[in-house]
């Protein structure tokens, strides 16, 4: 590909990125209703911005050397997002990790609860031996109680806090029991931690097999880029037909193919949870929990 090709492409994809950008600021986008979480760090920003680095880094570095845009391109992407196709072991350990939590401090509270203690009593003491995947959570909730909150409204923003299916069952079983202090609570927390274990155990059977995908995923993906590095490197007479229009084009369909491979293949290694059914229930209820206390106040 001559210099004159090579910088009207990308004369090209500048303009039609800034059209596109433009289109996006009139046109405005619809705000998300993001969900809170305790999970959520800080750094996260940061990471954004190394990926984000080392893709233009590694795209840089391949236009100079190679001098094909469409691979750049390709790679510089491959690098920014590498976490979205080789990654989800962390987030898949830490979703057993929380489940784990969960099931050992719901019999916790169980185990409190029979010496005849209420909920408002048994949460704050179950809280301090917490695993660290919930104890943040807890300990907002342990705060939100010592300010009088009511209980069921400081229950459902926990819910909001912990994000998960498995947290959303057991939330539900002691907002029901807040609201109607009934009898029962020990036996439903007993059964919801036993399912909270059985699983616990189908969620490590998965991630032990998933886990023989994701590393096929990584071995393809290597071999694949080793091979095309060494063909660009050290045979460039057999690579020369990329360097014209027509071969960028087959190249770039190629690169197309190869990434929606990738992507099903990264599906095959995701776990696939159920929804939350107390989405957004904790933030309306302290809301409105807030405004009886306003009007409250005022009379």
């Amino acid at each position: 590909m001559s210099d004159r090709t090579l910088l009207s492409l990308l004369c090209g994809a500048v303009v039609g990125g800034a059209i596109l950008l433009l289109i996006i600021a009139i046109r405005g986008t619809e705000p998300r209703e993001a969900t809170p979480s305790l999970f959520h760090r800080s750094g996260d920003s940061r990471k954004n911005l190394i990926r984000l680095g080392a893709g233009i880094g590694v795209g840089l570095v391949v236009l100079v050397v190679t001098r094909w845009l469409v691979l750049a391109v390709a790679l510089g992407l491959l690098a920014a997002l590498a976490d979205r196709f080789f990654g989800g072991t962390g987030e898949e350990r830490r979703a057993i990790e929380r489940l784990d939590a969960l099931a050992t401090w719901t019999e916790a509270l169980r185990d409190t609860i029979a010496g005849a203690v209420g909920l408002e009593q048994a949460i704050p003491a179950t809280a301090v031996n917490a695993a660290p995947a919930i104890k943040p959570g807890l300990n907002l909730l342990v705060d939100r109680l010592r300010i009088r909150e009511p209980l069921p409204s400081a229950l459902m923003r926990f819910a909001d806090d912990l994000n998960d299916p498995s947290a959303d069952l057991i939330v539900a079983a002691l907002v029901l029991n807040a609201r109607l202090r009934g009898p029962g609570l020990r036996e439903v927390l007993s059964a919801l931690a036993d399912s909270a274990r059985e699983e616990l155990d189908v969620r490590r059977k998965v991630a032990a097999e998933r886990r023989s995908t994701r590393r096929s995923v990584q071995v393809v993906v290597a071999v694949t880029l080793i091979m095309a590095a060494g063909l660009v490197l050290f045979n460039p007479v057999y690579m020369a037909p990329y360097k014209t229009f027509i071969g960028q084009f087959v190249l770039f369909i190629v690169i197309v193919l190869y990434a929606l491979g990738l992507m099903w293949l990264r599906k095959l290694a995701k776990i696939e949870v159920p929804e939350r059914f107390l989405v957004g229930g904790g933030d309306h209820r302290a809301k409105r929990a807030g405004d009886d206390r306003m009007e409250v106040v005022n009379r």
